[in-house]
């Protein structure tokens, strides 16, 4: 690994949705780090998004792409049902893993990803990546310095129309589709993020005809007073907000807060705007990190860390027992 320090880090990716071809485009703007090898189960699939990206291998097969010693390091985009297969075919070669959210399908299988990580002593993490956006992190600084005092109460929403389709991804349950863990660990993840695990939930869902979940609405309460309203749907369009509710004033991250976005401080009557000039989709935040941890031989994250990702999936299975989404 040493020698990450003097040549660039050569990424490979499977599966080669829309995500990985976003994910693609930022990794294109990153120092010292290179689009080597791409996969998928479709041979023309792999040879398209391979010249695209300018990457040099193209593989018909994850078994393939995993076999490549010149890897350092895997994006994996896959469908959330193949996370734990595709992170341990990896993580058995000495594989660097950056698997995309939600790390699994549940806490077993993410359990199960982090200790062969830790028997095999390579780098693992969830790519959650609103983490390392240069808004997330503000807010969290604000709130952790509170600021504007005690943080007491957040609302955070993430919903958009699409027509029901029983074939696509989105939709299909088998594959961990619907609204909760697409696009409700959003939500949750702000809530974690600066509240912490929860001493109580109570949610509420509704469901598509196939099972899976078509929205989900949340309820976080904490023993200290303070609370989280949370929600997902598939069913209309909300404006994607995360808002913190302090002691002496309010921050809210504006529409799309999970992504680059602005935040607004409000301060009785004031309001200050903030840009945060993000140039690119945002993924270079968190691959720049990974990277990092990849040539200082780090086998974890101090950001996104195994205790924090096998609390967002635990809290994840406490909602879909609650509403009885079973996979």
């Amino acid at each position: 690994m040493n020698s990450l320090k003097n040549r660039n880090i050569r990424w490979g990716i499977i599966g080669l949705g829309n995500i990985a071809d976003t994910f693609a485009s930022d990794l294109l703007t990153v120092k010292g780090a290179e689009l080597y090898a791409v996969a998928s189960r479709c041979e023309q699939k792999a040879q398209d998004f391979a010249q695209k990206h300018h990457a040099t291998k193209a593989y018909a097969s994850y078994q393939a792409l995993a076999n490549d010693t010149n890897i350092d390091a895997v994006y994996i985009a896959t469908p959330h049902s193949e996370h734990q297969k595709n992170a341990l075919l990896c993580l058995d070669q000495g594989i660097a893993v950056l698997c995309e959210k939600p790390f699994a399908m549940n806490a077993e299988q993410v359990n199960s990803m982090i200790a062969v990580a830790q028997e095999k002593n390579v780098l693992l993490m969830e790519a959650l990546w609103t983490y390392f956006l240069p808004h997330y992190q503000f807010v969290l600084s604000a709130l952790n310095n509170q600021t504007y005092g005690k943080l007491l109460k957040i609302e955070a929403d993430f919903g958009f129309i699409k027509e029901f389709d029983g074939q696509s991804r989105l939709f299909n349950k088998s594959l961990g589709g619907g609204s909760l863990l697409d696009i409700g660990i959003y939500p949750i993840f702000a809530a974690l993020s600066t509240l912490g695990m929860p001493d109580s939930i109570t949610a509420d869902a509704t469901f598509f005809d196939n099972g899976a979940d078509s929205s989900c609405s949340m309820i976080f309460n904490y023993n200290d007073g303070s609370t989280a309203l949370l929600k997902s749907t598939l069913l209309e369009s909300t404006p994607v907000e995360a808002v913190f509710y302090c002691e002496r004033g309010i921050i809210k991250i504006n529409s799309g807060f999970n992504s680059p976005s602005t935040v607004t401080l409000i301060n009785g009557t004031t309001q200050e705007n903030l840009d945060f000039d993000c140039k690119t989709n945002g993924y270079d935040y968190e691959i720049n990190h990974f990277n990092e941890l990849l040539r200082q031989q780090k086998t974890e994250s101090d950001i996104m860390t195994f205790n924090f990702s096998q609390n967002l999936i635990e809290t994840l299975d406490r909602v879909r027992e609650i509403i009885g989404l079973k996979y």
